[in-house]
Parts: C-alpha cells; structure tokens; sequence
C-alpha cells in the first residue's frame, strides 16, 4: 500500500535543493508548492531529476531568485513567452511557473492561459496522479495536497483526469497519447470512462503535430513492455489514425483452410522479446517495422500458400515515407532501421541449414558494424510455437554467432574494401572510368567474400590480373 507521512515526506525533501527552494519562498512571500512527475515518483519510489514548481506568483522572480542562491553552478533560462523559467543544477532540471487556469477554442491544444490559484491549476493538470502536489514554505513544509485523489489512484494503479474525461482529451487531445504512455510506463490500467472519451474524441488527436505524437510514441517503444501500448492504441482507434500501416498488420486470412499467422501480434511479441534485450530505440523501432512490408506483398498460391515475397525489400521502401510524416530523423538514425528490416531475414536463412563460411562472409559485409544488432533483432524473431523448431533455430543462431566472430578475427571483413581499389585497375591498365574495372571489383570482392582468395593485397592484385586476363586486358607498361 502506498503511503507516506508528512514525517516521510520532509525526509524525502530534506536536501540543500527543497530547503532553498522553501527559503526563496519565503523570502518572496509566495506559496510554493513541488507537483506533478516528481511527487508521484517519490510515492512509486521512482527514480525522477525533473521537478516541477509552482507558485502563486510568478514562477520567472521565483526562478531568479532561487538561480542567485545557487550561485554560478545554475543554468537560468526564461521563457517570457510561456511565463516559465528553467534551472539547471548539477543533474537536475527545475522548471517554475505560477499558478494558472486554462481555457481552450475547440480547433487548437493552445490554452488560453491567465493567473490562477493552486485549485485551478491542478485543475488544469491531465491526470489524478500528476496533480499530487506538496507545500514547500517552512510553515507547511511537506503538507500533501491531494484534490482529486490522486494518490489512491496510485494504489489502485489507475490513470484517471481531474475533471471529466471528454473535456479533458478535448481541451489537449495529446493527453490521450500520454494517458496511455504513462500506462504502459508505469503499467497501469486506464480508468473505463477515460478509456471511452479517447475512443469517442480520437479524431481530435488529428490537431496535434506528428512531432508530439511522435515523442509520446517514442516513450512507449522505450518501455519495458511496448507492446502494452501499442495494443492500448489499437483498442482506443488511435493506432488507425496516426499509423496505419501499423493498424493494418491485423488479422488473419484463411484459404482452403489454411491461415497466416496474426502479423500485428508477432510484431508486438518480437518488439517484447527484443525489449528485454536492448534499449536502443532505433533497434525497437527496427523491430516495430521489420514486417511492415507484409500486408502489401501478401499473396496466395494454392501450391506454395500464403505468401509475402520481398516484404523486406518492399519494407525498406515504406520506411522513408512513415519517418518523414512522423517527423522522425531522416538521416543516419533512418538509414539504420531501412538497413536492418532489409537484412532481417538473412541471419535465419544463413543459419536454416548449413552454416557455410561464404554466407556468414556475405552477412558480415552487408551488415558492418550493425551486425551484433541484426542478429538481436532475428533471435527476436524467432516466435514460433513450435518448441523444436525455435531450438532449432537458436542453436543455429550460436553457431552463426561463433563463425561471424571467428571470420571477422581471420579475415576482417566486416565494412572492408576490396584491397585492389578502382584507381588502381585504372593505373596498371590505362583505363578511364568503364563498366570492366566496375566488374573486376566485383569479382575481387565476390572471390574474397567466398573464401577463394585471403583479403590481401598481392592475392587480389594477383586474382585481378587473371580476371582481366579472361576479359581480353592486360597491363601497361
């Protein structure tokens, strides 16, 4: 049960920071009161650096005042605009802003914003547990004020608003992507009425920016347990509007009897498994969309099934297209994802039989320094119900692991250029820039990747000049 105090509390607070903040406070004889993300923390015993304050005053002469006690260890920012202030101490970011009350036009999230008091602006805050806030001034020092019962939504582990749901996601309907990023964070459950206002408002999340919806989603997939989300999304409507080739993994077709497999929850199953082993986002977001391809290269042969033929290629494709309306990065980050849903059927079809050196070789190549990354992503891969086959595979998978390691020690291939480069097959043959040197380093990089040739110098050089021998060229004097 979650319970603390106010004793319990003045310790948890009794640190150089909350003491200045109480004397500054004081000093400027203004209610002072720390809310939001870092009180609920300290009741979930959650680690939290970011603490939020408000003042019945103005929170830019709080942040000023209190940035002058700090000294020169303080980072000052103030936002005129907005009416808030930031300081930065150390590891810790302290964000003022004075006590407000909101109101919204029904076609923008931009409140409009004037001086309020405390019972106002937690009126305004999105859910029952972010409204938990406690006094600071040394005369009611570590006083909880609780006014919607946030903290027995914290016991129940429920997401709640303040107000009522409907206006609440209106007003912001970011809120709805929160509500159900706090949920999968904190695996909670979403309060049923709060749960219907997101099913019958989702269109309004239409107003928000990719950027924001993009940041909210960004936290789920850094959950330990995505999926949660990701299924909270589907069953809310939201998915179908802000990703829908996501939305259209789902379901299951049967012909003459046969079915596929449910693409939408392998995805979440594989992202899960990956989870537990990485948290790198760009490798979850890998995962998310390694089979994105397939609802678009889905076909039926009555001999061969149900098939999806280049859905990694086709995949791959997809990717620029969904970063760029999500607004994620289109460089290197992007360039990343493409290269490991493009490749994430090699591992198992290098381990499904044979391991053969060539194959390991080739893998190697194309993966480079992302390779340890490939192979995450396919152990996660590997769902199948099938108890055998999935040992199978796993143990295939350590095998391939073992020969990736040993080539790369013997014959260091991985993002390695062929030791004979175009320049010099232009030097020794006097030939301008022609589809032949094109050729003979494709045949130099083919024989090294194939075991015919060690990856030196003088057996390349010495392979080239047989080659271009076969094609008619020979050295110039």
């Amino acid at each position: 049960m979650i319970h603390l105090s106010q004793d319990d509390i003045k310790q948890k607070l009794d640190n150089s920071i909350f003491h200045l903040l109480s004397q500054t406070a004081d000093e400027l004889d203004m209610p002072c009161y720390v809310i939001g993300g870092y009180v609920r923390d300290m009741f979930l015993e959650r680690p939290n650096k970011d603490i939020d304050i408000v003042v019945v005053g103005s929170g830019i002469n709080m942040a000023e005042s209190f940035a002058k006690h700090l000294g020169k260890s303080a980072h000052l920012a103030v936002y005129k605009n907005f009416g808030t202030a930031q300081v930065k101490y150390h590891n810790m970011e302290i964000e003022f802003v004075g006590a407000r009350k909101e109101s919204y036009s029904r076609d923008s999230r931009k409140p409009i914003v004037e001086n309020g008091t405390l019972q106002e602006d937690l009126e305004r805050r999105d859910f029952t547990i972010n409204a938990l806030s406690i006094c600071l001034n040394k005369s009611h020092f570590g006083e909880l004020i609780d006014a919607f019962d946030g903290l027995r939504d914290l016991e129940d582990r429920i997401i709640r608003t303040p107000l009522e749901s409907e206006l609440t996601f209106s007003d912001d309907p970011l809120r709805m992507m929160r509500c159900i990023r706090f949920a999968t964070q904190l695996h909670f459950d979403i309060d049923d009425e709060a749960f219907c206002a997101i099913r019958k408002d989702k269109e309004r999340i239409k107003i928000i920016s990719y950027e924001r919806i993009s940041e909210e989603l960004n936290k789920i997939l850094m959950a330990d347990t995505p999926s949660r989300g990701i299924i909270e999304l589907e069953r809310t409507g939201l998915l179908e509007i802000i990703f829908p080739e996501l939305n259209a993994l789902q379901g299951r077709e049967t012909r003459n009897g046969i079915s596929h497999k449910d693409i939408f929850f392998h995805t979440l199953e594989v992202l899960d498994n990956l989870s537990r082993h990485s948290d790198n986002l760009w490798l979850r977001w890998a995962a998310l969309l390694h089979d994105i391809g397939k609802p678009r290269s889905k076909a039926w042969s009555p001999t061969a099934g149900w098939t999806f033929y280049n859905h990694n290629i086709i995949g791959e494709r997809m990717i620029s297209g969904i970063f760029k309306r999500m607004r994620l990065p289109l460089n290197e980050k992007m360039k990343y994802v493409q290269k490991l849903v493009y490749l994430h059927m090699r591992p198992i079809s290098v381990s499904d039989d044979i391991v053969t050196d060539s194959a390991v070789r080739r893998l190697l190549f194309d993966a480079g320094d992302d390779i340890d990354d490939l192979m995450t992503l396919c152990e996660a891969d590997i769902t199948s119900k099938n108890e055998i086959k999935k040992q199978r595979y796993l143990k295939n998978f350590e095998i391939v692991r073992k020969k990736l390691k040993d080539i790369e020690e013997k014959d260091r291939i991985r993002n390695f250029q062929p030791p004979v480069d175009g320049e010099e097959i232009m030097r020794v043959f006097n030939l301008p820039p022609c589809e032949a040197i094109g050729a003979l380093k494709s045949s130099i990089k083919d024989a090294i990747l194939d075991g015919m040739i060690p990856n030196e110098h003088q057996a390349a050089y010495d392979f080239m000049l047989q080659k271009a021998a076969e094609m008619g060229l020979y050295p110039q004097e």
